[in-house]
Order: C-alpha cells, then sequence, then structure tokens
C-alpha cells in the first residue's frame, strides 16, 4: 500500500479541511475495497428486490450463494494474496517492474484453472436440483471474484486513487443495477447482474495493470521458484481468512441456527444479519489504518532502515526508532479511539438503524458484540501490518493459527451455552489475538536495532 499512501500523503500536504476530508475518504474506499462494497451491494440489491414483491425465497437464495461465493474466494486466493504481494514488492525494489504483469498472468491462470476445476466439481455434484444456468453462473461468479481479489493485490500498490476510485464506483454500481434489471428473471437474474457487474470490474483492473505494469514478455512462472515463493505467507493468507469466516460457517452449519437455503448452502438469519452490519462500522477505522499505519509509519520506517544501511551513528538509529515507535503507538491509538467511538455511536443508533432497514430488535445484544468484534479486527490489522513491515512472518503466522483455533473452540462453546453468548467466541477470540499481537510487538521494537544489526 506505500504507493497509495505516498499519494495521500501529498493530500495531506495541502493542510486543509478538505484535503484532510479528500484523504480520508480515498483511504476508507480503497482500504475496504471490494469486500465492504460487496456487502453494500447486496444488502441494496436484496432490499430494493422487497419492494418489487420479488419472491422472498430468490432474493434470499442469491444473497446467501454470494456470500458463499465470497467466503470461498477469500479463503481459496488467500494462499496467493499474500506472497503475490511480497513478489511484486521485491520486484519493484529491484526496478524489474516487467517481471510484474508476466507473473500476474501465470498466477491469474493457476487461480482461474484451481479454482474452475473445483468450482466445476462442486456445482456438478452439489447443486443436482438447480438449473444449469444458475450453476454456471455460480461458477462464472466465482472465478471472476477469484481473479478480482489477486487484481486488487496489484492495484493496493498503485498511486491512481483517483482511478481506483471510480472503478469501484462504476463496477458495483452496474453490478446493482444489472441485477436489479434482471430481476424479473428471478434467482438467475440476480445472479446474472452480480456476474455482469463483477465482470466490468475486473476488466477495469486489467485495464489498469496492463498500463501501469508494462512487459514485453506475456506469462511467466518466477513467482513458483523457490527462492520466490514464501510458504510462510501463503500460509498466512489461508490461515487469516480462514479464522475470519470459520465462525460463521460454524453457525451456517449448526442445526439450532440454521436453514438450507439452496442446495448444500445454509444460513443463520440470527447471525448472518448482524455480522453484515457490524463490518460496515469498520469502514472508519479501515481509513484511519490506511492513513496512519501507511503514511507517518511507513516515513518513520524507511528512516530507520535507511540510517542502518548509510552507516548513520547510534543516535542517529535509536532516533528513527523512536519515531517508529511512537507511531505505531499512535495509529493503533487512533484506530482503537475511532473504533470506540463508532461502536458507541451504533449502541445509541442501533436499534433505530434496525428499524429503518426492517430488521427485529431482538438482533441487538448481536450486533453489540459483532461491532466490538470487527473494531478489534482492524486493530489486529493494524498490528499484523507492522510485524509484515518488520518481516516477522513466524509471528504473524503463530497469531493468525492461533485464530484459527481460538475462533473454532470459543464459537463452538458459545453455540453450546446458546443464544445469550452467541458472537461472543469470535470476539473473545480477536480480543486474545489482540493482546498477545500488542506483547510480542512490543517486545520486538525493544529489540528492534539488536534484531535488525544482528540479521546484517
Amino acid at each position: 500500500m506505500a504507493g497509495i499512501g505516498f499519494e495521500l500523503r501529498k493530500i495531506l500536504k495541502r493542510d486543509s479541511l478538505l484535503s484532510l476530508m479528500q484523504a480520508y475518504s480515498y483511504a476508507a474506499l480503497i482500504s475496504s475495497g471490494p469486500w465492504i462494497m460487496s456487502i453494500v451491494g447486496i444488502l441494496v440489491i436484496g432490499l430494493v428486490s422487497y419492494t418489487v414483491n420479488m419472491p422472498k425465497l430468490a432474493i434470499v437464495q442469491f444473497q446467501v450463494s454470494i456470500t458463499y461465493v465470497i467466503s470461498l474466494s477469500l479463503i481459496f486466493t488467500g494462499i496467493f494474496q499474500l506472497a503475490l504481494t511480497r513478489f511484486a514488492a521485491d520486484r519493484l525494489f529491484e526496478k524489474d517492474n516487467h517481471a510484474i504483469l508476466p507473473n500476474f498472468h501465470s498466477v491469474s491462470m493457476a487461480v482461474t484453472v484451481v479454482g474452475g476445476v473445483l468450482g466445476l466439481l462442486a456445482v456438478a455434484f452439489l447443486f443436482p436440483q438447480q438449473s444449469a444456468l444458475y450453476r454456471l453462473l455460480l461458477l462464472a461468479a466465482f472465478i471472476i471474484m477469484c481473479n478480482i481479489w489477486i487484481a486488487t493485490i496489484f492495484l493496493s500498490g498503485m498511486k491512481q486513487y483517483k482511478a481506483i476510485f471510480w472503478i469501484y464506483a462504476l463496477g458495483y454500481t452496474i453490478t446493482v443495477v444489472a441485477a436489479l434489471l434482471l430481476r424479473p428473471l428471478g434467482l438467475e437474474g440476480l445472479m446474472g447482474g452480480f456476474v455482469i457487474g463483477q465482470a466490468v470490474l475486473l476488466m477495469a483492473m486489467m485495464a489498469l495493470i496492463l498500463r501501469n505494469f508494462p512487459s514485453d514478455r506475456f506469462i511467466s512462472f518466477e513467482f513458483y521458484e523457490r527462492k520466490k515463493l514464501y510458504p510462510s505467507l501463503m500460509a498466512i493468507g489461508l490461515l487469516y481468512n480462514t479464522a475470519i469466516w470459520i465462525d460463521k460457517a460454524m453457525f451456517w452449519y449448526s442445526p439450532e441456527t440454521s436453514q438450507a437455503i439452496i442446495g448444500p448452502l445454509r444460513a443463520s438469519v440470527i447471525y448472518d444479519l448482524p455480522v453484515f452490519l457490524a463490518y460496515l462500522s469498520i469502514i472508519p477505522g479501515m481509513a484511519i489504518f490506511l492513513l496512519r499505519m501507511e503514511t507517518d509509519f511507513v516515513e518513520d520506517y524507511d528512516a530507520f532502515y535507511e540510517a542502518v544501511r548509510t552507516g548513520a551513528s547510534l543516535e542517529t538509529i535509536e532516533k528513527h526508532r523512536n519515531g517508529m515507535v511512537e507511531t505505531v503507538r499512535l495509529g493503533l491509538l487512533e484506530i482503537i479511539k475511532i473504533q470506540a467511538i463508532t461502536t458507541l455511536l451504533l449502541m445509541v443508533t442501533g436499534e433505530s438503524i434496525l428499524k429503518w432497514l426492517g430488521i427485529s430488535t431482538l438482533y441487538l445484544p448481536l450486533l453489540y458484540i459483532d461491532v466490538i468484534a470487527a473494531s478489534l479486527q482492524v486493530v489486529l490489522l493494524g498490528i499484523l501490518n507492522v510485524f509484515f513491515y518488520l518481516d516477522k512472518r513466524r509471528i504473524v503466522l503463530g497469531l493468525c493459527g492461533g485464530l484459527v483455533v481460538l475462533n473454532f473452540a470459543l464459537t463452538a462453546l458459545s453455540l453450546h451455552l446458546g443464544p445469550t453468548f452467541y458472537g461472543f467466541g469470535f470476539a473473545l477470540a480477536v480480543f486474545v489475538v489482540v493482546l498477545a499481537g500488542f506483547v510480542l510487538l512490543t517486545r520486538k521494537l525493544e529489540l528492534l536495532e539488536y534484531e535488525t544489526f544482528m540479521l546484517q
């Protein structure tokens, strides 16, 4: 994200209220990305469809189908996301920009082929009662979403934030409009609209990538070379995405909290809606995360390692190290403060929001705990981000692995204890991992100079 951070710093240097609002707006959009916008798009399509008396079952089947597409595509491509990010960053550092596009093509091909085969087997054997068109659209949506997550890795390093804004706006506007125009066709119409919108989004992303990373080669498999492949990052990507979705899956397939929707796909009405709404509340925190961690922190980080590389005095090195520590502390504190404010606002307005959306106020307790859990997740992202900059992959791997185990165990316990404890499993799991992350980060920053020189 350093490229975007550089551009955001230029906006902030104008030192005006308008520039500050502009920077936060772009940061919120870029940091939240298609993940949050997908949630908004699905909710808008569902809400508008309800107003025209479209069969409720078709709307629910569409929303659940796309939710599974998003979750499974994130978990599957998590294997590639971080490793590809590191590969691209290393090539940019080496000024070998021409290697990026060919390797993007190779990863995209692998994702399309492997994901396509797995998806084809799934839709062929798990949805025998559904129409061929529905199965084809479900497969297309999965493959396109997989490629969107991969393309987003490259977009995150671009400096053309205005173009990114309009690409996202265009893609999700077309998604919503196309789905609503095709809704007379029922479930297949909604699915078709989603596929059309996401295909436009992916093509626009590809156009930006082709323009910004030209190359004289079409495809290259350097990414898979042993010296350039990072198994730890592949494991981290898989574990992190699994950890985020495992509690949802457990509620989906617990008989007491779910119901069958379409084919093998199930949903948990009591759990899904509060979770979706809670994730919308993290937009302010994600904006702070991008602005503070990827602008102020990057400056101190670069200054520290530049001082080490150029043989600066110990006093200068310690000065920049202290700047890094202070930036991390203030950045995480600012994320906590803004998410605390957002949480308090939702607690005050939560009942009114649910009534306005036509959702039962019985969801309020679960909404509150989910908002807290989502806010803690933003703090965790900030901590993991610092560890990635320090190249402490083993620590991140341990934290993500711990989150998977804790989320699974505590969610299972909450399901056993009953409705009063729903949501506490995920919240407590993230809280424990955040505490562990704080402790480990504090220790690593204290030993930063020593470990940096010992690794030379």
